[in-house]
């Protein structure tokens, strides 16, 4: 088939042979979006407006500070900080006028309701401070592309049989983008082809899992004197690969190497 920009790196994830190819393909954007906020983009301005309006995760704040430009992590911080203080503002003086009303409450505004409606604005501020360290530019970012590469696979699944072959000769796929995959699948295929993907899926699926729980279970029985002369088989790795297989990929090797 010819290749474009958006099946290559969803073919270089599934050679890797890895437990999840979507684990792959996520982390290789992850890394590649940590890079470009950290890059020249730091400085441009449609970056920055999203940067000051929706920050970043604590996980990805975790990421960017250990890559090696504390400048470009501080520049996105200062921008942020200042914007998000102008929010903050807004909810203070909210919520100092609501603190003086419950302070200074009496039995009639308990009775009138006045009180009750006091500790609601306390609520519905407290509610907007959350949101504000709710949001992460850069989860949105590999959402958004991910929710691509995932219509993309459909488009590969489809037209190349050689990738078909691939996917399902694998090792499967993560538990979390199972589920991702099979709610774009109702999307993508029709209704035999879906019939035909989830069956092949499960088969897929359930085998792999079976290779998991089995490798968990070695590993766990080598700690019993009765097989501490076994040969650990595959299962060095295994508490790693069975975290990864059923919450995607977060401890561990690297999924690209």
């Amino acid at each position: 088939m010819k290749y474009h920009i958006d099946t290559i790196p969803i073919w270089d994830a599934a050679k890797k042979d890895g437990e999840c190819l979507l684990c792959a393909l996520e982390r290789r954007t992850e890394l590649g979006e940590a890079e470009r906020y950290l890059g020249a983009s730091v400085m441009e301005p449609d970056v920055r407006i999203q940067v000051n309006s929706k920050g970043f995760c604590r996980k990805h704040h975790g990421m960017l500070f250990t890559m090696s430009n504390r400048l470009g992590h501080a520049l996105m911080l200062e921008s942020h900080m200042i914007e998000n203080r102008e929010r903050l503002e807004k909810s203070w003086k909210v919520l100092e006028k609501t603190g003086e009303q419950l302070k200074t409450a009496g039995l009639s505004d308990k009775l009138n309701g006045k009180a009750k409606a006091a500790k609601e604005s306390v609520v519905q501020e407290a509610r907007k401070i959350q949101e504000m360290a709710g949001t992460c530019v850069m989860c949105a970012t590999i959402e958004e592309n991910m929710l691509r590469y995932l219509h993309t696979f459909f488009h590969l699944y489809k037209s190349d049989g050689e990738f078909r072959k691939k996917f399902l000769g694998g090792k499967g796929l993560c538990i979390p983008h199972t589920g991702q995959l099979l709610e774009v699948a109702a999307e993508e295929l029709n209704t035999k082809e879906l019939g035909e993907f989830i069956q092949s899926l499960a088969k897929m699926e359930k085998d792999n899992l079976d290779r998991i729980q089995e490798d968990i279970s070695w590993f766990i029985k080598k700690f019993d004197y009765r097989y501490e002369k076994e040969d650990w088989r595959n299962s060095r790795d295994a508490v790693e690969r069975t975290v990864n297989k059923t919450r995607g990929w977060c401890v561990g090797k690297e999924p690209n190497e």
